[in-house]
């Protein structure tokens, strides 16, 4: 887990009436995990839990891995002829389809090719042969997606194009609970996508924000640094958090999609944004960009921070 929460709170604040509550699900793969005060202590429970079906919404709408989801039917016959979708999920691939545009490709939804190639589609990683990985990259670009917003449809151009939204579908489903809390009257929660993606709405009860730790890119037992989220979000891609080594080479599930192979020479970025949702588009587009690239790219951007950790002689650096 990339991030951890850093507050212990008393169950009720006395002075602002507020009540806490927190618990955790499994859902899109990885364990949610909500804590939030209210004025309500009855409501507070069933509000959190309204949050989780909320997330476990998304994951039936937008799975990879779900035979059933809206996207694993535009995946099924994108190829053959224009899918319209549900105006929800054409809405959100629209917009994933602009941050593969604003990154020049380093973000793209299209990778699920590579992916497999790669092993990483349910397995533990492997090192493609290099026809394996020239058929995958046939597949990838924005290119082979077309996108009719008067049809709300999704056609591809050729078999073999499928897209995968396990890059920043976390995120948004972090912004959707967000939305949701605040609907329901709640002032302050910390929102957390597998510990990848956190959200932290208001302030808790006698502090100024939330206070997150972000874990150390080589020593998981420690804290590279902490920083503070009040009503925005915190997202870390890093190269431990799934990989494999062959030839004395670690290769690390973050794909740059232009050149078809894992990511080399970053350890983690981490990336304060205004929405989960960007952040989870971000801290992978920033990772495949590097410290320079990334930096070019930020120029571009409002209201959002990113760290870079890479190597440096026996340990780590930060970049920011």
């Amino acid at each position: 887990m990339w991030l951890a929460a850093a507050i212990a709170h008393a169950a009720v604040d006395p002075l602002q009436r507020l009540h806490h509550f927190e618990a955790t699900r499994m859902s899109m793969a990885c364990v949610y995990a909500i804590e939030a005060h209210g004025p309500d202590a009855d409501a507070l429970p069933r509000t959190v839990n309204e949050a989780f079906d909320e997330v476990d919404r998304i994951d039936r709408l937008m799975s990879h891995y779900k035979a059933a989801s809206e996207l694993s039917r535009v995946n099924r016959e994108a190829a053959r002829q224009p899918v319209t979708v549900d105006p929800e999920l054409f809405d959100f691939i629209a917009d994933a389809m602009r941050y593969t545009r604003e990154s020049d490709g380093a973000f793209d939804i299209t990778v699920g090719p590579l992916m497999k190639a790669w092993g990483f589609f349910g397995g533990e990683g492997h090192v493609p042969s290099d026809a394996a990985l020239i058929a995958a990259r046939r597949h990838v670009g924005a290119a082979h997606v077309t996108l009719n917003p008067a049809a709300r449809s999704i056609a591809f151009d050729e078999p073999g194009v499928e897209l995968d939204l396990g890059g920043i579908a976390k995120g948004y489903a972090v912004d959707r609970v967000v939305r949701l809390l605040r609907e329901r009257g709640i002032p302050a929660a910390l929102i957390s996508a597998g510990g990848s993606t956190l959200y932290g709405l208001g302030a808790p009860p006698g502090h100024h924000a939330w206070r997150v730790e972000i874990q150390d890119p080589i020593d998981s037992g420690k804290v590279a640094l902490a920083v503070s989220l009040k009503d925005r979000a915190l997202s870390v891609a890093g190269s431990s958090e799934k990989y494999f080594e062959a030839g004395g080479v670690r290769y690390s599930h973050i794909m740059d999609p232009r050149t078809g192979r894992p990511v080399q020479g970053v350890l983690s970025v981490a990336v304060l944004a205004p929405t989960g949702t960007a952040g989870d588009a971000l801290d992978d587009a920033l990772f495949v960009l590097g410290v320079e690239g990334g930096r070019s790219y930020l120029r571009h951007l409002s209201g959002v921070e990113a760290m870079f950790f890479v190597p440096h002689e026996t340990a780590w650096k930060m970049v920011r």
